[in-house]
């Protein structure tokens, strides 16, 4: 039997599993700060080449984050049109302005947490209601500030859930989340601990670790549901509360170029530095070098020359880094591209259905996942029904050209790439006339100003 105290902070079997791959997605997810700061791991030491060396290369290398900007522009696709909420309930749509009660409003939440299902798999929500004295109507509630929220969970916090079948449907048995809490410390300072939340059908419980370094139950209680008010969002479902990113093979190539750029960059910094190369010199004589000194020497035959690297090793390199970058762009592009869906026994395929891309896909899971939230809000008001919105989906393109330039052109609406890198993108995709130039293109530009 396993020990209570010691199995609540520990993660699922399930989760551990999906957690193998999150150093690397949480290094990319965070940038070049984060890269660095997991050192070896992702950025491995040469044999032969000593700490000093291994740290110079580290602190100097930057990241090509292809990843990180594919996971939020393909979140932001879905909220690029307004949000349709004609369809949900008058008790609940009133929240959707300030859906977490921090002030967030609905498409910002939903985008920060299809980002976190695009990049890590998996993320969630628990829809909760503020533990405080009960009111007996719901504008005392209001007038208590009393109300549901929506809390993001990520793919991190969520520890393990037990969960069976219920009339077709998963229904969670128990859940446990691990949160962060902030409390005073003295006059100034905060101090931040772990927390494990537990929650089962009516119940929940707080775990906290006891000045012995064990975890003990700190408090519980009871709620007026008799479910989890829990829903698990996805980016490629594996199994209830089992996901993956569908942006990993994309990680792993922008990984190898985080490490291929270090090495170009490691090269590039020899051979801009040559070598003196001085031949029938006396090893203890001193050699100055500069505009105003001359070297006299004696010995017959003497030379003294720089030697400069060749640099076919350079433009190898150079090669290799931007055939990197192109097939990250098309893997990244893949999301939005069409492609045949297979149906069920049960279901026929329209031919809407038949063109949709993985990301529609994703989306409309999606979709339904916030719908499962909206009827957890509705419980919470005492409705018998949350209502529905609807995201918009139209956005797949026929070819991987077409999604990889929709691509490029978001990069650089957001200034991540620049006017002519976009322009000369276009035109080797023959999008662009292969004839123009971009110079030209500026002039005319100007003109039309």
């Amino acid at each position: 039997m396993s020990d209570d105290s010691e199995a609540v902070r520990a993660p699922s079997a399930a989760v551990a599993a999906m957690a193998a791959e999150w150093p690397l997605l949480d290094g990319l997810a965070g940038g070049t700060r984060a890269m660095r700061a997991a050192g070896r791991a992702l950025l491995p030491q040469f044999p032969a080449e000593d700490d000093a060396a291994w740290r110079a290369r580290l602190d100097a290398a930057v990241l090509t984050n292809v990843f990180a900007r594919s996971c939020a522009v393909m979140a932001a696709r879905p909220f690029s049109q307004a949000v349709n909420s004609a369809r949900v309930a008058p008790a609940v749509v009133e929240w959707l302005g300030d859906i977490d009660g921090q002030g967030t409003e609905l498409p910002a939440f939903a985008e920060t947490l299809l980002r976190g299902c695009l990049s890590h798999g998996i993320g969630g929500v628990l829809v909760d209601f503020p533990q405080g004295a009960a009111a007996n109507t719901r504008a005392a509630e209001k007038d208590a500030g009393l109300r549901p929220f929506w809390a993001h969970y990520p793919a991190a916090a969520i520890l393990g859930c037990r969960a069976d079948r219920d009339g077709g449907a998963w229904k969670l048995r128990q859940l446990r989340l691990l949160e962060s809490v902030s409390e005073a410390d003295g006059r100034f300072g905060e101090q931040r601990q772990e927390q494990v939340r537990v929650l089962e059908p009516g119940r929940w419980e707080l775990w906290r670790r006891g000045d012995d370094g064990g975890w003990l139950l700190y408090e519980t209680g009871e709620t007026t549901l008799d479910v989890v008010p829990f829903q698990f969002f996805y980016g490629v479902r594996l199994g209830y509360g089992v996901g993956a990113s569908p942006l990993i093979d994309l990680a792993y190539l922008n990984c190898e170029h985080w490490q291929s750029a270090s090495d170009q960059q490691t090269i590039l910094h020899v051979a801009r530095v040559p070598i003196l190369f001085g031949k029938g010199f006396d090893p203890a004589a001193p050699i100055r070098i500069g505009a105003s000194s001359a070297v006299v020497v004696e010995e017959a035959g003497a030379q003294l020359s720089f030697v400069e690297h060749g640099g076919h090793a350079i433009e190898a390199g150079r090669q290799s880094l931007l055939d990197l970058e192109d097939r990250m762009r098309q893997l990244g592009g893949e999301l939005l591209l069409k492609r045949p869906a297979t149906p069920t026994a049960t279901q026929v395929a329209s031919e809407a259905e038949a063109s949709r891309c993985l990301l529609q896909s994703i989306v409309e899971n999606f979709e339904d996942g916030l719908n499962a939230c909206l009827g957890f809000t509705a419980q919470w008001l005492g409705e018998a029904d949350g209502g529905r919105l609807e995201l918009f989906k139209d956005f797949g393109v026929d070819s991987l050209s077409d999604a990889s330039a929709a691509l490029l052109l978001d990069a650089a609406k957001a200034g991540l790439v620049s006017g002519e890198t976009f322009f000369d993108e276009m035109r080797r995709r023959s999008v662009i006339e292969a004839e123009r130039k971009w110079g030209a293109e500026v002039e005319r530009l100007a003109c039309a100003d």
